[in-house]
């Protein structure tokens, strides 16, 4: 595809500024894996079923599958790339290792970004507003119980970092 056909979008990536070219059909989720060359976010079912397309955009969680690459243009999107702070993982990332909350991996990334932003909103949920806010993000491989336990594990080491605990 020539350099004509395709539009340019500048947006926050990450926490940075960025630009990319793309052709103006592609959907964020095929933006961010084909022309940005991040695989963190997964491609599933791309009808918006299965959550494992999930990114977030302007902190809210978003199926990437279903948003157009170029309605992202001004805004913040952020993908589980963006999680790790100066070589350090994020304390959901931590919380998931530590206690097996990913078995093949393949929709971690999601249910990560969907928790950040549930405890971005709301730090201390109960087990059931954490079913809840990943609700629409599915698993093969478990039964979701370590997946929730360990949303809660972080949701208290951030209450305990925050003194709020």
């Amino acid at each position: 595809m020539s350099n004509e056909s395709k539009v340019t979008i500048a947006f926050s990536l990450n926490g940075e500024p960025a630009e990319v070219a793309f052709a103006p059909h592609k959907t964020l989720l095929e933006v961010l894996r084909e022309d940005l060359g991040l695989t963190g976010t997964k491609h599933g079912c791309e009808l918006g079923e299965c959550g494992t397309c999930t990114v977030l955009l302007n902190g809210t969680p978003v199926l990437s599958c279903l948003v157009l690459g170029l309605a992202c243009a001004g805004q913040a999107v952020r993908t589980v790339e963006g999680m790790a702070q100066g070589g350090k993982l994020h304390p959901l990332q931590e919380t998931f290792a530590d206690l097996g909350a990913a078995q093949c991996g393949y929709c971690t990334p999601a249910f990560l970004l969907a928790a950040e932003a549930l405890l971005e909103a709301n730090p201390k949920p109960t087990r059931d507003e954490i079913k809840d806010a990943l609700a629409g993000n599915l698993c093969r491989c478990t039964g979701y119980e370590k997946i929730l336990d360990a949303v809660r594990l972080a949701a208290s080491h951030r209450s305990t970092v925050d003194g709020a605990a």
